[in-house]
């Protein structure tokens, strides 16, 4: 479960530093990447849930 939260903590540091410092400067198009990095985002909170149920039922 480790490395999940690892990749975890690497994604939401990417979505920071982009809304930061890689901001684009049409508002359409960043609100547009802005929620494809929130999807990616609750996609892999998804998966690292699932993960666990998995192995909990181990």
């Amino acid at each position: 479960m480790k490395p999940h939260l690892i990749i975890f903590a690497i994604l939401i540091a990417g979505f920071i530093a982009y809304n930061l410092f890689f901001r684009v400067e049409d508002d359409r198009t960043n609100t547009a990447v802005n929620i494809i990095y929130a999807s990616i985002l609750f996609g892999y909170i998804s998966f690292m849930a699932f993960a666990l149920l998995k192995k909990m039922k181990k």
